[in-house]
């Protein structure tokens, strides 16, 4: 209670300023979702290569934001505990976003520096390396991130703190994904591929170290600096988060169910988009010539697949702050489950429908549903959180969002890879809307479990 004691509410400004990083982590990482797939595509990447790829996400979060989470509760530097990693991990992603679509490029560079044939591959696999770096650096920074809000700001405003991150992960998103499209509709302006990642690097990098030099970390008291001296290990943490209360055992498995659902439409929107909203085939087996005559139509599928992020995140954006204050009334947890259900009901009708107007409605909708994935079971897991282990909770804690990314990666971009769908000019598609119908029974699973989470303060 005397470390709560000792923090000052944040204003308003305060707190805008303080999410600032994040939306700069949100951008990048938004731009990663909408893009990773044609590039990789491109590349020769099928869906079940495709979903693998993916896996730098979920393996990274559950490798790295505990193990980076754990050592920024220990790091003692002149410029604090989280700053480095937060620092570092934005300048190393701006590397790997600038080389990601350059891949093919630098595989034939390196052919003709070596001269000789590499293979087939080798582009494909740069790429790859290319999402681990970006993902791995993207994890290193959002666990600490995530770990600032229970250690600088007061328990009363953990709920609003974290809406405010969602406020900024909608920002960006939104930016992110609105400003090719919009360059392109406004002036007739087609961004490339390399210029939007260079973008994104620039807001990482330089949002990031706003948010470095501008955000105070909280100085401990020597009482409390005696006692991190005796920190316990990860395991002891592990131990400790499971047995801090049953309901930490059940905000995990809600967190589960959910992130296989939300994943089944971050991972396989844009597939979708191209593939079945614009009917462009599969081109992973098409000659350049073939790929040649569908580039139009998916540059015109990745900017309306664009659009939808946007939209979806705008939404998002735009209900961040009521969900905050909603929650403050009605509890974390009926304002969740809500959402969840409205979420769950969207992607039932993304996996019905491609008409384009339609597939636009059901994605802004489950922004709705986003917002809140993003705030309250933070909020709902900060009560449980004990004073000192704020980035090792919160990197256990990411297991069970990159844990079932796992499963989407391989189990359901398997299921897609094998849902083929036979054309007349002997071409062929999959039926990537599969992934919307089972993730909206996933989302619904999800609701359903958090009815038997019990919250300190009943509203």
């Amino acid at each position: 209670m005397e470390k709560q004691q000792e923090m000052k509410k944040f204003t308003t400004t305060q707190l805008l300023n303080f999410c600032l990083g994040f939306f700069g982590l949100q951008f990048a990482w938004q731009m990663r979702i909408i893009l990773s797939g044609p590039v990789t595509e491109g590349l020769g990447a099928d869906p079940l290569l495709f979903g693998l790829i993916w896996l730098a996400g979920p393996v990274t979060g559950m490798l790295v934001q505990p193990i980076i989470g754990a050592m920024s509760d220990t790091t003692e530097t002149r410029f604090g505990r989280r700053r480095p990693y937060l620092l570092f991990g934005a300048l190393l992603a701006a590397v790997a976003l600038w080389l990601f679509p350059q891949s093919g490029n630098i595989a034939e560079n390196l052919s003709n520096l070596l001269n000789t044939n590499l293979p087939s591959y080798t582009g494909l696999l740069i790429a790859a390396i290319m999402i681990w770096v970006i993902d791995a650096c993207v994890n290193a920074a959002q666990g600490p991130y995530r770990a600032l809000i229970p250690d600088n700001v007061p328990a009363e405003q953990h709920a609003i703190a974290n809406s405010y991150l969602s406020f900024a992960i909608g920002l960006g998103s939104v930016i992110a994904a609105g400003t090719a499209p919009f360059l392109n509709f406004a002036f007739d302006y087609q961004m490339s591929i390399n210029a939007q990642f260079i973008m994104a690097a620039l807001a990482f990098s330089l949002a990031m170290i706003w948010t470095c030099i501008t955000t105070k970390e909280r100085k401990f008291n020597t009482s409390e600096i005696q006692s991190q001296e005796k920190r316990p290990s990860f395991i002891d943490n592990l131990k400790e988060f499971f047995n801090a209360s049953p309901d930490v055992f059940k905000i995990c498995i809600m967190q589960f169910f959910t992130w296989l659902g939300v994943m089944s439409l971050m991972i396989f929107f844009t597939q979708f988009a191209v593939h079945n909203v614009f009917g462009v085939p599969n081109t992973t087996s098409m000659t350049e010539i073939e790929k040649a005559v569908y580039s139009q139509a998916t540059i015109d599928a990745t900017n309306y697949a664009s659009v939808g992020f946007a939209i979806f995140n705008l939404i998002c954006f735009l209900i961040s702050i009521p969900i905050g204050v909603l929650s403050s009334k009605f509890g974390n947890k009926k304002v969740h489950i809500v959402a969840l259900v409205i979420m769950a009901l969207t992607f039932f009708g993304l996996a019905a429908t491609t008409e384009k107007t339609e597939v636009l409605f059901f994605i802004a909708i489950a922004g709705i549903g986003w917002a809140s994935i993003l705030a309250l079971p933070f909020a709902m897991l900060s009560e449980h959180i004990k004073p000192g282990s704020e980035g090792a909770i919160m990197g256990i804690f990411n297991i069970f969002i990159a844990g079932p990314q796992i499963l989407v990666c391989t189990v359901m971009a398997n299921f897609i890879d094998k849902c083929v769908i036979n054309l007349d000019n002997g071409l062929t598609n999959h039926h990537w809307e599969y992934s919307f119908l089972i993730g909206g029974v996933l989302i619904l699973i999800a609701a359903a479990s958090a009815l038997f989470i019990s919250e300190k303060t009943e509203h």
